[in-house]
């Protein structure tokens, strides 16, 4: 969403405070500042402990060989490096994350379009115009997300329950493997390089994926560039518990700063092989 982390530290500045009409935000009363800038330092790694997520140590070379590179530049700024296995417990969750992304996506689209100068009131509307004009608004892919969650019930469903209480169990876990490590903060691949756009197949796993454990919790994520493999960018990632964002910031613009991989966006020529 920014250039750098110094960008990243002021419009975070812009975003944090209670919002009367939505009451989470009423959770982090007196925990947020106004400049969140006031924590970049060039220091903020030193004497701290990031625990390294070890399944990304294995996988495409290049990007495992990115990832050791920036494990270094942590150590060389005076992080205690710790081995961890955090992703690991995705394997249990079953699909609840995309369960509550069903529910709460049907939710929030209905109360936003209610409330909407809207010709569409409702996400059944949205997915009728989509049908009526199917030509136009989908000539490759269909709309099965949206239908599948307009196919869900209200947020007392206990199917949506029962998901939201296994998605937010990362906080535990979380918290749980930072204690018992004495860790400042969680790092890994934030995700693995762009994939190529496929009009017949769709998307498809690059092979790494970090942001599932700190979304799922609510937790603050910062990601970093660590590098580029042929001209695509592979980001470093740090997760920490609730309200850490300014140790984030701090710990990130340090790496950010020690590192100098931030590249300037371009346009890459089509290459066709064969």
């Amino acid at each position: 969403m920014t250039r750098t982390v110094t960008d990243a530290a002021i419009l975070l500045g812009a975003l944090v405070g209670v919002d009367p009409d939505d009451a989470v935000t009423g959770e982090s009363q007196g925990k947020s500042v106004a400049d969140y800038t006031k924590f970049l330092q060039a220091t903020g790694l030193s004497g701290k402990r990031i625990g390294i997520e070890k399944s990304f140590l294995k996988g495409h070379e290049a990007v495992v060989g990115l990832y050791k590179e920036a494990i270094e530049v942590l150590k060389k700024q005076g992080a205690t490096i710790v081995e961890v296995e955090l992703m690991k417990g995705l394997q249990d969750m079953g699909g609840a994350e995309f369960t509550v992304l069903q529910y709460e996506f049907k939710d929030g689209v209905n109360r936003y379009l209610s409330r909407a100068n809207a010709q569409v009131k409702s996400l059944a509307d949205v997915i009728a115009f989509n049908q009526k004009n199917a030509a136009k608004a989908m000539p490759f892919f269909k709309q099965e997300t949206l239908e599948s969650s307009e196919a869900k019930s209200d947020l007392s469903s206990k199917e949506y329950t029962e998901a939201l209480a296994k998605t937010r169990n990362w906080r535990q876990r979380i918290d749980k493997l930072m204690a018992a490590n004495k860790l400042d903060a969680i790092g890994g691949t934030s995700i693995g390089f762009a994939g190529c756009i496929d009009l017949i197949n769709g998307d498809y796993d690059t092979g790494f994926y970090f942001c599932p454990p700190a979304a799922m919790a609510g937790y603050p994520h910062l990601t970093i560039p660590m590098g580029t493999v042929h001209g695509l960018p592979v980001g470093i990632s740090l997760i920490a518990s609730a309200y850490q964002e300014g140790a984030l910031l701090a710990m990130g613009y340090a790496y950010e700063q020690a590192s100098k991989k931030r590249v300037r966006p371009g346009f890459m020529k089509s290459t066709i092989l064969g």
